[in-house]
């Protein structure tokens, strides 16, 4: 019988470190503190836990009935109108027990499809145009991507329930109609247009075998055309929407029939103010079918403290649908409506609420100072956001929510970091954002810590105390390092050292430009800072450069499929030199066509999609009258070049250097030859195992058994050894410079962007054996700086000084994951030794830092056993998510990760 690797492994006296600094328990241990919710907020968890991710036609319906209604007008208005009337009869759902209320449909976990952005990957099967669009490369990815069997995931179809992109369920009798408004869009969609126009760019065959291959993950023009930026509340809670609508009509008088010197899109101002008035109108209605549902619910309702609840609830909504909210609970459901009024917008993952802490504080001290709230009430409130944001879904097809997101949205809340003067800006409402992370443990809002020295030391305690839950939160991010990729990278268009403070991060760890506006609250002045620049990560997404490598090893043909990529290189790749050369031809062939194509996606969305509620929400589109479509927004060089596979990349190319060019053990053809036949291994598609441990042979045959130890034994990244860590760091200064040669439709330079979300299971899928010792469909490596599972053999600080070898504020990000096991660090001494080991990399220079608090050998229980583990929440990449609603893929990765069990 063929034997497992693992069971090589012992025979060869090799082995892959999975645990470092020590042997765990041999018991399952589970995590040191679980906290508990408010009971209202336990019993609106529950709700959520029992809840699938559900889908209807409400929304579409009345946009696209109106929109067909208005082809006499100008296109934003036409827009303006359709959003108005999609708002306005979006059917209104409480749940009993809430405060804070408002969601994207009628159900705990609702979304919508946005036909008008891309309608083909839902199309009835005998749709002809569904048949094409499965022909298109960006299908390819879908192939690749799993969900996790539990949760509210909805799999598979059931009863009169179908299940649409392996996620979200839909009644039966909906879907004609799904289909109906599907057609309607057909060739109008920015999916369809887009790519009729970007058929039109040279090389695009070769843009379509890119997809095909799976060499990036998915284009962002139509799929997710916004979000991983932060949102900006200001205006609504400095004026109220009657106060932003009359600054609009005031602002129609100034530029009606002027151009004010721009004839190009002056004149589109009056459009603008006019179509955001619509807008609004269409949130007010929505706000005021929510405050007239709680009102009928008041009304039949027995019980005296619910029925007083609900009628509380609708004056605040009432209210706070005209003018400025005048407590801490209406400002808290302003920013809540404010945010859904923007996802439903729009195809959003990663609209961050940046730092609430600071944008409420306001509220919060002056309800503090006159008694009108306690502490643990706003805790309360605090845990219920969090069962509200992670309610969020984001419709898309399998390969983006699953392949990528793995069904988080990224709704990050940055807490810490300086004010505009530079002092700590650390308050006592940012304590209880913090703790509420760890009373009511839920995957969203992820927190994002951004480390100065200045922080508070028993911030930094209960910080350590919220991981010690097993959350996976809060990040570490380095405030210095994000405050100066903020200053190079806005230097053109006016970034100060001021303004740079206000950065936070959008979506799971982008890096974002904010600034500060002066709020003003019954006669006192706070700044507060918001999100004031474009989407982010909307440039190139994710390109596999294991997959690139290959490429280049084998002559630009994909060996899995069979298709040409690249035009054939025709090279013997003779030196290191050589292959370096042309896996950067071959990478700056992937960017620049893939840059071109979404430059044109982007164009015709921002022509005939453009956004209005984010647009007025972000300055200085009010004080300029340009949406962002028109660059209204204060900062607009935000668009990048997303790598994955980092360091499963480094490695092979390590292990080439060493095992083919320095010590001549093997040449490139035998290095192809054990490749293709997979070092003599089955295919993890095969065995259904994604981890390497766990591969299986697939014969008794030893013919690759010393090619693949000694691939194995390559000098790896993470252990501090210069032979590896210098190739990374001569790929980081190249990778990152090259990545300003290329253009956005926005006429600004891209910048370098490091993440993988959930993109290293469904592209390590997709890529054949490496020569790093990976073998054919086994998961990458995660995020950028994590090294493969196994292989960090020197401990954590080794690999923190891998990590900063080079300057991490020449890219948007990096990311480092590490597993510890609960027992490291226990106590006050170990949440001591956590803190102490961030600050130390945040002093070198990382950028990024997270845990996964958790014994292996629970999540190998709970993938045997899920039923039992429903609560059971995991750091992936740069988020949080359950574990029973994640891919095998993504999970056999998180198991083998090397388990610290000493720091």
């Amino acid at each position: 019988m063929a034997k497992s690797f693992k069971e090589m492994l012992v025979e060869s006296g090799q082995e892959l470190e999975f645990q470092s600094g020590g042997k765990a328990p041999d018991h399952l241990v589970d995590r040191e503190f679980k906290w508990e919710p408010h009971p209202r907020v336990a019993k609106l968890k529950g709700i959520y836990m029992d809840s699938l991710s559900s889908t209807n036609n409400e929304f579409p319906y009345w946009y696209t009935r109106e929109y067909f209604q208005g082809d006499n007008e100008v296109p934003v208005i036409r827009r303006a109108r359709a959003l108005k009337c999609a708002f306005s009869h979006l059917t209104p759902v409480i749940f009993p027990g809430e405060l804070l209320t408002m969601r994207k449909g009628a159900f705990m976990r609702a979304s919508f499809p946005m036909p008008w952005l891309s309608e083909g990957f839902y199309m009835a099967n005998e749709s002809k145009f569904y048949q094409e669009a499965l022909k298109r490369g960006s299908a390819s990815v879908d192939e690749h991507s799993t969900f996790g069997q539990g949760g509210g995931n909805v799999t598979k179809s059931f009863g009169k329930v179908i299940s649409i992109a392996g996620k979200f369920g839909m009644r039966q009798e909906e879907i004609p109609m799904l289909l109906e408004l599907a057609r309607m869009w057909e060739g109008k969609s920015v999916d369809d247009l887009g790519n009729k126009y970007e058929r039109m760019v040279p090389d695009y065959d070769v843009k379509e075998a890119i997809m095909r291959s799976v060499v990036c993950m998915f284009d962002s023009g139509f799929t997710l055309p916004q979000g991983r930026e932060v949102i900006n509340y200001y205006y609504p809670l400095e004026y109220g929407f009657e106060g932003i609508k009359e600054i609009a009509r005031e602002k129609i008088e100034e530029v009606a029939g002027r151009a004010d010197g721009d004839g190009m899109v002056g004149m589109n101002r009056l459009y603008n103010y006019q179509a955001i008035i619509l807008a609004i109108e269409g949130i007010q209605a929505w706000i005021h079918n929510y405050g007239k549902h709680a009102t009928w619910l008041a009304e039949r309702e027995k019980d005296p403290i619910q029925k007083k609840e609900y009628e509380e609830m609708a004056d605040r909504l009432f209210w706070i649908e005209k003018y400025q909210p005048r407590t801490f609970i209406e400002a808290f459901q302003m920013i809540e409506t404010l945010h859904f009024a923007v996802l439903n917008e729009d195809a959003i993952s990663g609209l961050s609420p940046g730092r609430i802490g600071q944008v409420l504080y306001p509220w919060f001290e002056q309800d503090i100072e006159a008694g009108r709230i306690t502490e643990d009430q706003v805790l309360e409130l605090c845990e219920q956001d969090r069962v509200i944001k992670t309610s969020i879904d984001c419709f898309a097809s399998v390969g983006v929510v699953g392949g990528v997101l793995s069904g988080n949205t990224f709704n990050t809340v940055s807490i810490g970091g300086v004010d505009r003067k530079g002092k700590t800006a650390v308050n006592r409402l940012e304590y209880l954002i913090l703790k509420a992370g760890g009373t009511n443990a839920m995957p969203q809002s992820t927190l994002a810590l951004l480390y100065d020295e200045t922080l508070p030391k028993d911030f930094l305690a209960l910080a350590a105390d919220v991981i010690k839950i097993g959350s996976g939160y809060p990040a570490f991010m380095n405030n210095h390092i994000g405050e100066k990729f903020i200053l190079s990278q806005y230097a053109a268009e006016g970034m100060t050292v001021e303004e740079a403070r206000a950065w936070a991060i959008g979506g799971c760890l982008e890096t974002s430009p904010g600034c500060w506006k002066p709020l003003h609250l019954n006669n006192k002045e706070y700044w507060i800072p918001g999100g004031c620049g474009q989407p982010t990560s909307v440039g190139v997404h994710f390109i596999s450069q294991p997959k690139v490598l290959e490429l280049v090893l084998f002559n630009g043909v994909d060996q899995r499929t069979g298709n040409r990529v690249y035009p054939a290189h025709n090279k013997k790749l003779e030196t290191y030199e050589e292959l370096v050369e042309q896996y950067k031809a071959y990478w700056q062939k992937t960017v620049d066509i893939l840059c071109l194509c979404n430059n044109i996606q982007h164009d015709i969305w921002r022509k005939n999609n453009m956004s209005i509620v984010n647009s007025l929400l972000k300055p200085d589109c009010l004080d300029k009258g340009h949406l962002i479509n028109e660059l209204g927004y204060r900062y607009n060089a935000t668009f990048n070049v997303e790598s994955a596979g980092n360091i499963t990349f480094i490695n092979s190319m390590a292990a080439l250097k060493k095992l083919v060019y320095d010590d001549k053990k093997y040449t490139l053809d035998q290095m192809r030859d054990a490749f293709m036949n997979n070092f003599g291994f089955k295919t993890a598609q095969e065995i259904g195992k994604f981890s390497l441990l766990e591969q299986e042979k697939a014969s008794d045959s030893t013919k690759y058994d010393r090619m693949h130890f000694d691939c194995l034994n390559a000098p790896k990244y993470g252990n501090d050894i210069p032979y590896v860590d210098n190739i990374l760091l001569g790929w980081e200064d190249w990778f990152c410079d090259d990545c300003r040669k290329y253009e956005s439709l926005y006429a600004h330079p891209l910048y370098a962007c490091q993440i993988s979300v959930s993109t290293h299971g469904a592209m390590g899928s997709a890529t054949m054996a490496s020569a790093d010792g990976r073998l054919q469909g086994t998961t990458f490596a995660d995020a950028s700086m994590s090294a493969y599972p196994g292989t960090d053999k020197n401990g954590p600080f080794a690999l923190m000084n891998s990590a900063t070898i080079w300057d991490h504020s020449m890219s948007q990000n990096s990311q480092l994951n590490i597993k510890i096991h609960p027992s490291a660090i226990q106590g006050q001494e170990g949440a001591k030794k956590l803190i102490d080991i961030s600050s130390s990399y945040m002093r070198e220079g990382g950028f990024h830092v997270q845990y996964n608090i958790v014994d292996s050998k629970v999540l190998k229980d709970a993938q045997a056993h899920p039923e039992n583990y429903r609560d059971l929440m995991v750091r992936v990449a740069g988020f949080t998510q359950y574990w029973v609603e994640i891919g095998k893929q993504v999970q056999d990765e998180l198991i083998a990760r090397t388990e610290y069990e000493s720091l």
